[in-house]
């Protein structure tokens, strides 16, 4: 049988997208090569949303070529948001590959092999099919990716998500429903629900049909078999009160939210089009808090978007502090091609100022995350338990309620949900053993 080696840039929906990728390969009768000198089909699902992603792809797409020079019947396919936003010159540029399709062509990939050594850019649309809708091949058996929406309507001015994955649609929740069954019933028993802006779902559904996003929720964690329901990334402003609740009253949505901050300046926020500022995100963060007191809280954060200043930087370092999250990724602001802060803003931070800012940023972000994760010392928490340590056979690995990973000893097994007596914390991880089964337990 032929086989396919595929290799994922960026976020958690290309995560989704290759692994719908590699159920549609294994059902077009593929197998998966360990490596890419194994395979007859190179599949690269790229990611435009950071230029280091792209330096990385770029990397990664060197060594195809070598195996196109010593290999000719090996086929290289670029697929993703790099792919659909550097439509005009992918064959020009990088003539070895045979094909590329973007984020809304998944679907067509079997029809895309069949033609190989496509020519035309004009193969880029968005032809409306989910790639939810295809076979799965899940890298953990007991969690799952469902996929609810695709696209965007936000204007963000550093972003090309709406370019390359177009505006939003929502899929059917009676799909939504019936994939997140069909898992349960395979042994999944966390799911979590993706979309571009996924707290906006369902507002393009017909009325006879429309389901909000917190009932969508409810809906999914009410299925038999499923005990834990996380989601993202929603955006601040589509945070509303009955999400919150559902937050408050449905044991299986965990309690973790990331929620994109981008900045603590206001001045920084209205230039980047993100229609809240530095007030409305914090009472967010307040009325969250209420309801769910010990909710974790995680968030983006970028340092030097075009005219941000010392104060600014320093709002952003404060954001941090007045908050407390419980961790964030942070990332150094590259202008994309095809986006307002690309086209028409000036780079004008230096390299110089965005190292330094960006490392007091992971400094600040770090003591307030090993601070807050300090509060689960001494408690016992739920784990979902993945496999072994990475860095201690000897030991388990899974992730709290909270979103957490908890390494700890004792006697486990993948897919369950144990009681773990956690005794040390760092800023991203906590450490401890098995609790006797009749300990009580605190949520976490």
């Amino acid at each position: 049988m032929p086989r396919f080696h595929l290799t994922t840039f960026g976020c958690q929906m290309n995560a989704h997208d290759s692994e719908r990728m590699r159920g549609l390969l294994v059902s077009l009768g593929y197998t998966e090569a360990p490596d890419r000198d194994a395979a007859e089909l190179i599949v690269f699902n790229t990611c435009t949303i950071r230029g280091s992603a792209d330096e990385r792809f770029l990397g990664n797409l060197g060594e195809a070529r070598r195996i196109k020079r010593e290999r000719p019947d090996v086929v290289v396919a670029v697929g993703g948001c790099w792919a659909q936003s550097q439509k005009e010159m992918v064959f020009r540029d990088f003539p070895f590959v045979d094909l590329a399709f973007g984020p809304g062509e998944v679907s067509r990939l079997g029809e895309l092999l069949a033609r190989e050594r496509i020519q035309a850019v004009g193969a880029f649309t968005f032809d409306g099919r989910f790639s939810g809708d295809l076979p799965s091949l899940r890298d953990r058996d007991h969690q799952a990716w469902v996929q609810i929406s695709v696209g965007c309507n936000c204007v963000c001015s550093y972003c090309i998500v709406p370019q390359v994955r177009g505006r939003e649609s929502s899929r059917d929740p009676e799909a939504i429903l019936a994939e997140v069954a069909s898992q349960a019933a395979d042994g999944v028993v966390e799911v979590t629900l993706l979309g571009q802006n996924v707290n906006s779902y369902g507002r393009d559904l017909p009325a006879d049909g429309r389901m909000r996003f917190a009932e969508l929720l409810a809906a999914v964690a009410a299925v038999p078999g499923i005990d834990r329901v996380r989601y993202t990334s929603p955006h601040p402003k589509d945070i509303r009160g009955d999400v919150i609740e559902v937050h408050r009253d449905v044991p299986e949505v965990c309690e973790h939210i990331h929620l994109p901050a981008q900045s603590g300046s206001s001045r920084v926020l209205r230039a980047m089009r993100r229609t809240y500022d530095r007030g409305r995100y914090l009472d967010l963060v307040a009325r969250i808090r209420d309801a769910v007191p010990d909710i974790a809280l995680t968030t983006d954060l970028i340092v030097g978007f075009p005219g941000e200043t010392d104060e600014d930087f320093r709002e952003t370092l404060s954001l941090v502090e007045e908050v407390g999250f419980d961790g964030a990724y942070t990332f150094v602001y590259s202008p994309r091609p095809g986006t307002e802060a690309g086209e028409s803003m000036d780079d004008d931070v230096s390299p110089e100022t965005k190292s330094d800012r960006i490392s007091a940023l992971i400094d600040t972000v770090q003591a307030t995350a090993r601070e807050r994760l300090a509060r689960h010392v001494g408690r016992v928490t739920e784990v979902l338990v993945e496999g072994r340590s990475r860095t201690d056979e000897s030991r388990w690995s899974g992730r709290t309620r909270h979103n957490v990973t908890a390494n700890f000893s004792g006697i486990a097994q993948p897919g369950t949900l144990v009681p773990v007596l956690i005794e040390t914390a760092t800023s991203t991880t906590l450490a401890g053993h098995v609790a006797a089964v009749a300990a009580p337990a605190v949520v976490a």
